[in-house]
């Protein structure tokens, strides 16, 4: 790794060779595109999902993973959203990345081959080791969750 850059390997899958290589469109992006390798429009009607091809397969180091995330222009301008976002791609995966879209807008919208459907965002991770402890440290907090600390701000 060097200047927070990580090779990640990846195959097109046959038939997928006219798409580019997932890219950054900015020199700070967290995320790359990925793009939709259907080989035909994909029409996506209001409230209905489907499951998308990249046409990619990528190997992700051990220690890191890939989160799949939406495209923020498409959730903005019509309701297109990553349905399980963010979604995991674990660094033993070796099928090919494929995204879960939904349509909460209102129109139907059309995917069509090399759009780009959402972002690929890799991330160092953590494996847990669990401990099992007969009581927890107490915190201010407790056990509040769910919206208890309210809607309007408060500096008290």
């Amino acid at each position: 790794m060097e200047n927070n850059k990580i090779e990640i390997k990846i195959e097109k899958v046959r038939g997928c060779e006219d798409l580019p290589l997932p890219v950054s469109i900015s020199e700070f992006s967290s995320g790359v595109d990925l793009l939709s390798a259907e080989t035909s429009d994909t029409v996506l009607k209001p409230g209905k999902t489907k499951l998308i091809s990249t046409g990619i397969k990528i190997m992700i180091p051990k220690g890191y993973e890939g989160q799949i995330r939406p495209r923020s222009g498409l959730a903005l301008k019509h309701g297109i959203t990553v349905l399980n976002t963010p979604g995991t791609i674990d660094s033993d995966y070796r099928g090919i990345v494929k995204v879960i879209l939904i349509n909460l807008g209102e129109e139907e919208f059309i995917i069509q081959r090399g759009d780009r459907i959402a972002q690929l965002v890799i991330q160092k991770i953590f494996f847990p080791n669990f401990k099992l402890v007969e009581t927890l440290d107490k915190t201010k907090r407790g056990e509040g969750g769910f919206g208890h600390s309210g809607i309007k701000y408060s500096n008290k």
